[in-house]
């Protein structure tokens, strides 16, 4: 019986040289919130029929974001490599956002909290769309798993 969805995602550590309390609270919500609700099926046919559940291991290497698709019991089905061009820029601009987010909420009013995080969740809600998009006919997931998808991939990016 087919199981779609995402029961475990790992990221790569060894390409996060640093990351802040902030980052890491993102990090630990993106993947808690990812494993209660998703949507992940692959639309490769895998030879024995297989459709999930699945664990997921996240990996940039040389501009490339790996997508390691794995069996509930951790063996291989395949690794997906999607090119990381367009999302430089969201990228770019989500961690400009959250340091401004993560300063106002020590300091500035409600309403400027809220103002800066509107703006937050809009350049996540263009950067799913993206990511839905680079996985067309590759793997299927809805708009809240690719928001939380686009977090970890924004994890990976920390350099010290």
């Amino acid at each position: 019986m087919a199981d779609p969805r995402i029961i475990d995602v790992t990221l790569d550590e060894r390409t996060i040289l640093w990351r802040s309390a902030d980052i890491e609270q993102e990090r630990r919500i993106a993947i808690f919130d990812l494993i209660e609700e998703n949507s992940f099926a692959p639309q490769r046919a895998y030879p024995d029929g297989y459709a999930g559940p699945y664990r997921v291991h996240l990996t940039v290497q040389e501009g490339r974001l790996g997508i390691e698709i794995k069996r509930e019991d951790d063996s291989a089905l395949e690794t997906l490599i999607l090119g990381l061009a367009a999302f430089r820029r969201p990228i770019r601009d989500y961690f400009a956002i959250c340091d401004s987010y993560f300063q106002a909420i020590r300091s500035a009013t409600p309403a400027q909290i809220e103002t800066i995080d509107m703006a937050r969740r809009g350049i996540h809600d263009d950067a799913a769309r993206v990511l839905m998009e680079r996985l067309e006919g590759k793997i299927a997931i809805d708009h809240p798993t690719a928001r939380r998808l686009f977090t970890l991939i924004c994890v990976l990016h920390i350099k010290a």
